[in-house]
């Protein structure tokens, strides 16, 4: 990518939340004020179709605000917070709070060390990286089954780090110990988070990343590359 593409990618990314947010706001008011102020009275199939309507679109504007996180996080126009926190507190915190996949029989559990992971850092952006990446992983399971969120700590790249090994309960080791490969975060369902979360990570000196995929077949599907994801973030 030459220079010139640097520099045009963050305005036009720019551009495009710009385009994207104003119409999906106006949009997201009309239908507001129909569901609070319809005349005449909405009938009850017209009431649950504005709702749905409704809730599409506050997902659009989210999926927008997420694109203006990424767009100014790569053009360094915003800083990450730098206050003391932990890393495997905020993942003991918000691990009781995910439920994604409750529904199909998928228990999530956290184990491992529960303090001692001391970083310098944004703890909203860092909870909502972790909760993105807990979310991609719940969505490729069904039950009955534990997936584990490990955590340890090692040396990653010659510093000691932070690390949350996310896998079923019995791949975490094969899953931490199996060589690096790129996380996939273009997944479909959760808007531009794992995107943004990965830019958190590394805005952190961190890394996220899945088992290297290896030649998979219909009597041997690769679970552990798509079913699996480990964070390190160096700590002091």
């Amino acid at each position: 990518m030459t220079n010139s593409s640097l520099d045009t990618y963050p305005k036009l990314l720019s551009l495009a939340v710009h385009e994207f947010r104003t119409p999906a706001s106006v949009v997201g008011g009309y239908l507001r004020m129909l569901q609070r102020d319809g005349e005449p009275q909405l009938s009850e199939r017209q009431r649950r179709m504005v709702e749905e309507a409704e809730k599409s679109c506050a997902r659009l504007v989210a999926i927008v605000g997420e694109l203006s996180d990424i767009a100014k996080l790569d053009a360094g126009m915003i800083a990450l917070a730098r206050q003391p926190i932990d890393v495997f507190a905020i993942v003991e915190e918000l691990a009781a709070h995910v439920h994604e996949a409750a529904d199909r029989d998928v228990k999530f559990v956290v184990r491992g060390e529960v303090t001692g992971a001391p970083v310098s850092g944004d703890a909203t952006r860092v909870r909502q990286a972790f909760d993105a990446v807990f979310r991609a992983i719940l969505r490729e399971k069904s039950g009955p089954l534990t997936v584990v969120a490990e955590r340890r700590i090692d040396i990653v790249d010659g510093r000691r780090a932070a690390i949350v090994v996310v896998a079923d309960d019995e791949s975490v080791q094969a899953a931490y110990a199996a060589e690096r490969g790129a996380f996939d975060d273009k997944r479909g369902g959760l808007g531009l988070a794992l995107p943004l979360a990965r830019r958190v990570i590394e805005g952190h000196g961190g890394r996220l990343w899945s088992p290297a995929p290896k030649v998979a077949s219909a009597d041997s599907p690769d679970h552990l590359s798509r079913g699996s994801a480990v964070v390190s973030i160096p700590i002091e």
